[in-house]
């Protein structure tokens, strides 16, 4: 089972991956794929949606996958795209902690590094934020690539960032994130994710709202019926305008009574070391994914 590693084992996995000349690359994402999803991958010929992404990391090498998942530069090309009302309002982006001023920040917001993926933390009231704690994470953050953590490559050029955010809340819940998978530019699911940070539940729903049997990695169904959201419709349609041109991407979205705001794009979720069950589910996904030549 994939189970997220501990800031140490990051480093030192980072550090010997860093090392490692590019020819070993297959090698060792086979050695982390046979430990996550208990299988040989097959890099040759492959055949599941988890095997898939392995291939994208290390040969689709198409730029514009770089420009997207770095969480500022992916803004411009939104409001190119969709419009700018779809984005989380920034407050500020710095090459490094020792250049926010928190005086100019609301009590609430969000700071996150660019190039990497939970690298983030919530501030829900700034008079108590532990500041030497988040400089001494941020700057550990901001000297690692998120590329060799396990061989996400087209997060190698990215130049690392602090960028804050509006802090979104709706009522006294969490927001929920919804995950559109697409395939060569049109959503076939969408998975909401539920109390991330409390209790995390994920459900997996058709195109016409219906709860799938699968799940992604491990995590349960809610206990509840997770109504449609409003304005799905409209969040089907801008998912299609920034999935265009892609073999996949997985475009993600709050959406708030309503009011649809941009996450980000996700070329390899979860680095596609989550297990999808029943595995069979893993097999028609990949027969959904045409890869690029």
């Amino acid at each position: 089972m994939y189970k997220k590693i501990s800031g140490t084992a990051r480093t030192l996995r980072y550090r010997y991956h860093k090392s490692l000349p590019p020819a070993l690359y297959p090698w060792a994402l086979a050695r982390l794929y046979k430990r996550a999803i208990g299988q040989e991958l097959n890099l040759k010929h492959p055949r599941t949606f988890t095997e898939k992404m392995q291939w994208v990391k290390l040969y689709d090498h198409n730029p514009l996958k770089t420009q997207l998942a770095d969480k500022y530069l992916v803004r411009e090309w939104i409001i190119d795209r969709i419009g700018e009302k779809y984005l989380i309002p920034l407050l500020g982006v710095w090459d490094s902690f020792d250049e926010i001023d928190f005086d100019l920040l609301p009590n609430q917001f969000v700071l996150k590094a660019n190039h990497a993926s939970g690298t983030n933390i919530i501030v829900t009231d700034k008079n108590i934020l532990d500041k030497n704690d988040a400089k001494e994470k941020f700057d550990k953050w901001l000297k690692i690539s998120h590329a060799y953590i396990s061989f996400e490559l087209h997060y190698r050029n990215i130049v690392p960032k602090i960028i804050a955010e509006e802090y979104l809340r709706f009522n006294v819940n969490e927001p929920e994130d919804y995950k559109f998978i697409c395939f060569d530019g049109e959503p076939k699911y969408c998975w909401i994710d539920v109390n991330r940070y409390t209790d995390h539940r994920r459900n997996v729903y058709d195109m016409n709202w219906r709860l799938q049997e699968w799940k992604v990695h491990n995590y349960k169904h809610t206990d509840h019926l997770v109504p449609k959201p409003l304005n799905f419709e409209l969040m089907i349609e801008l998912t299609k305008k920034l999935a265009s041109g892609f073999s996949h991407v997985r475009v993600d979205w709050y959406n708030l009574q309503g009011q649809i705001y941009f996450g980000e794009m996700t070329f390899t979720s979860g680095s596609g070391f989550e297990r999808i069950h029943p595995s069979k589910y893993d097999v028609l996904l990949g027969d959904m994914w045409k890869l690029p030549n």
